[in-house]
């Protein structure tokens, strides 16, 4: 009897044994499946991080046709409204456009003004990141015409609005909002809004497509409206422009992309399009 005893001792040790074993080897198991996800979400992040590094393009985005309007180090592409040459008050600093800001509104900078850049475009997708300084107002155009009778293309073409919306007194201006970033300014209010404060970068959108119209900030689609349409004409009645200029409703089916010099600082990076006609 002692003998079985000690026999089934041991079994129970051995099993015991090669239970604890099991354990072991599959948490250790556990332990390096956990290590290679967390390692391959660590490399999907640092790939994630190189596509959208600053004025490049990704994989994707080649692949769609885009191209890049600023190459991060020049101003190649780009010049002055009704001038050939680059503005002086206008730099490239750390990869960005960087309007030097006068304090004397649009019409205060020496050697400044609007930039555009030097094509037409009609149907496309353009994006941009943008930072404002702290009270800073500026804005994109697209769909601009340069013309001797106007002296800023904000008179001919629509303008997503870019602004320092806690301190800015255009924030508290216009309706319902109309004049707060990415909005179609002083026409249709950006909603949700969801600019990020001065000082830091804002990803934005414009797609136009004959006729229709989206602009979209940090992610979300936030205005989105017809060209052309009864509606579109009635909305423009009760905006400002029919004041200054009688024709601005019959916005053109091609034009500029334009930078506005507001008299801020304003900086503009990976600025790309692509067409889509």
């Amino acid at each position: 009897m002692k003998i079985k005893s000690i026999e089934k001792l041991g079994f129970f040790k051995l099993t015991l044994a090669i239970l604890v074993v099991g354990l072991f080897t599959a948490c250790s198991s556990d332990t390096e499946n956990q290590q290679s996800d967390a390692s391959d979400e660590s490399m999907d992040t640092e790939m994630e991080t190189a596509e959208v590094a600053p004025n490049t393009l990704t994989p994707e985005e080649e692949e769609q046709g885009f191209m890049l309007l600023f190459d991060g180090e020049t101003s190649e592409g780009w010049r002055g409204y009704q001038t050939e040459e680059f503005p002086g008050a206008w730099e490239i600093a750390d990869g960005a456009l960087h309007i030097q800001g006068s304090g004397r509104g649009e019409a205060g900078a020496e050697d400044g003004g609007d930039i555009l850049y030097d094509e037409v475009f009609s149907n496309f997708h353009l994006k941009f990141e943008w930072k404002v300084s702290e009270g800073g107002n500026s804005g994109v155009f697209y769909l601009g015409q340069e013309t001797d009778e106007f002296d800023y293309i904000w008179m001919t073409a629509p303008e997503f609005q870019i602004l320092d919306n806690e301190r800015h007194p255009d924030a508290m201006l216009g309706e319902n909002g109309n004049r707060q970033s990415a909005s179609l300014y002083d026409i249709y209010p950006a909603e949700p809004q969801n600019a990020n404060p001065a000082g830091e970068w804002n990803t934005s959108e414009i797609i136009v497509y004959d006729g229709t119209v989206v602009h979209r900030q940090n992610g979300e689609a936030v205005v989105e409206y017809h060209l052309w349409t009864p509606k579109w004409e009635e909305d423009v009645a009760d905006s400002k422009f029919p004041e200054l200029n009688e024709n601005w409703v019959d916005v053109a089916e091609e034009g500029y992309i334009g930078l506005q010099d507001h008299g801020d600082d304003v900086w503009f990076r990976s600025i790309k399009l692509r067409r889509m006609d």
